[in-house]
């Protein structure tokens, strides 16, 4: 199968400003077990709301946006037509256009649309993107400064030409992508803020796997993903030596991110000069982690033996004790049966101690 949730999803994930509303788009042919037409609204990487084909519901996921729908007439008559209605049927014929022009009758075939738009609170600045995908490639986008689709497939230069004569058309997205969807935005933003507008402080580790390894500066747990990390050393930004990596997101919604350092040429009583420091957009405080031996998370150390193997070696120490003893206990008394015959009152009981510790062997 096709890799085609790919492409759409991630374009504008690593976006400057602040917030964000999408619209993802989905019309499938050919996909086993999928649904013709799924589409899912999100708010700053939070989805919203989701809707498909096969279960035929509009679904908010979260209780502001369930609030919002109950108490706005239009929003509600917007996705309801967004996934049962209007939008559903410009998906099948668009995509069942494409593949004529692609000359192709079977297989698996997916047709995408991203739009919506970013918004700097502290700025102000707007950027609205309305994007088509097909089979996980780029097919056509909307350029809002030249009032023109693009494509870098001649397959779509037919579209194009059509959409481009289509003025009207055009003017609708940028009302839209310029002026509704922010509004939106700032909508969605003031009855989610509780949640959309948090700042959640990370917890703070020093990693290491190995003495030449670099060592780690590990955040996780922050919200929202407007942050920057990096080292110091005597109260100086590093840029050599120094490995960022990209911030991530959590299952739970919240973010981690982690820079690296390589101290392979620094010596040991230095240590102390480097710190690791975090700083969270919108929060004065930074974290600060200063660089001490004591302080890193490691996995080469070996467990204490003494510690953990204490109980273990006594009790092997015991049952080795007792079966000294047993052996012990056993020559004596054959060397005093050698001296003294049993008497008859006890023969029988010696008879059968001495069966029990001489066993025959089995035939």
């Amino acid at each position: 199968m096709k890799k085609f949730l790919l492409l759409l999803l991630f374009c504008h994930v690593s976006s400057p400003v602040e917030h964000s509303l999408k619209f993802f788009i989905t019309a499938s042919s050919g996909v086993p077990n999928f649904p013709e037409f799924v589409a899912a609204a999100m708010v700053d990487e939070f989805l919203m709301g989701y809707c498909d084909t096969k279960k035929k519901i509009l679904e908010p996921k979260q209780d502001w946006m369930k609030t919002i729908l109950e108490n706005n007439p239009q929003q509600l008559e917007f996705y309801t037509q967004g996934c049962f209605e209007i939008v559903p049927n410009f998906f099948k014929a668009t995509m069942d256009h494409l593949k004529q022009r692609f000359n192709q009758s079977g297989g698996v075939h997916i047709f995408q649309r991203m739009t919506g738009c970013e918004w700097d609170d502290e700025t102000g600045e707007v950027n609205g993107f309305n994007q088509y995908g097909y089979d996980g490639e780029d097919f056509i986008a909307l350029d809002l400064k030249t009032e023109t689709w693009i494509t870098p497939k001649p397959q779509a230069v037919i579209i194009k030409q059509s959409w481009d004569a289509d003025k009207s058309r055009i003017k609708r997205n940028e009302i839209y992508l310029t002026k509704m969807y922010p509004e939106w935005l700032k909508m969605y933003l003031n009855y989610g803020k509780s949640s959309l507008l948090r700042k959640d402080l990370p917890s703070v580790s020093l990693l290491q796997k190995s003495p030449s390894s670099p060592v780690s500066c590990h955040a996780t747990g922050f919200y929202p993903d407007r942050a920057m990390m990096f080292w110091r050393k005597d109260g100086e930004e590093l840029h050599e030596d120094v490995d960022l990596g990209e911030i991530l997101p959590n299952h739970d919604g919240s973010f981690q991110m982690i820079v690296d350092l390589d101290l392979s040429s620094v010596p040991a009583e230095d240590w102390r000069r480097y710190d690791c420091v975090f700083h969270l957009s919108g929060v004065e405080d930074d974290i600060i982690t200063k660089l001490e031996k004591a302080v890193i998370r490691t996995n080469r150390e070996n467990p204490d033996v003494n510690t953990d193997m204490t109980i273990p070696i006594i009790a092997a120490v015991v049952v080795l004790a007792l079966v000294l003893l047993a052996v012990i206990g056993v020559l004596v008394y054959r060397k005093k049966k050698a001296n003294h015959p049993p008497s008859p009152d006890n023969s029988s009981e010696l008879s059968e101690v001495n069966e029990k510790l001489n066993p025959e062997p089995n035939s």
